[in-house]
């Protein structure tokens, strides 16, 4: 079994790439938004479904990014590691795809569109 915790402490920069690559790729994508208690943000997603895996970044209020990584383990329990996105992280992020993000989150509505519009 995959050490997703290690995986998510030691090359969270490359799973947050390989997320953002995919999404920019796909025609159309989804920006999700959601929320739970007193929590609201908006979401990307990819879903690895033979390795029962969700990589997700997502943007919560005050410009809060964390990268949400699930998984169910061998007993079929499902496992969530959020990792708050560092400076440097957000950084990377393309500005097309922070906008229509933040957007998602403000108008508290989901948006599908094409990944390229993401990467500008």
């Amino acid at each position: 079994m995959i050490d997703y915790k290690s995986l998510v402490k030691n090359q969270s920069g490359e799973l947050i790439e390989k997320l953002v690559a995919y999404v920019i790729s796909k025609d159309p994508i989804e920006v999700l938004f959601n929320f739970q208690d007193g929590d609201q943000w908006s979401i990307i997603s990819m879903h690895q479904y033979e390795e029962d895996l969700e990589i997700s970044l997502r943007l919560h209020i005050n410009n809060f990014f964390d990268l949400f990584l699930g998984y169910y383990d061998d007993e079929d329990e499902f496992h969530e590691i959020i990792h708050p996105l560092s400076a440097e992280e957000k950084e990377s992020l393309p500005d097309g795809l922070k906008k229509i993000m933040k957007k998602v989150l403000v108008d508290e509505k989901g948006m599908r569109l094409s990944g390229k519009f993401l990467s500008r």
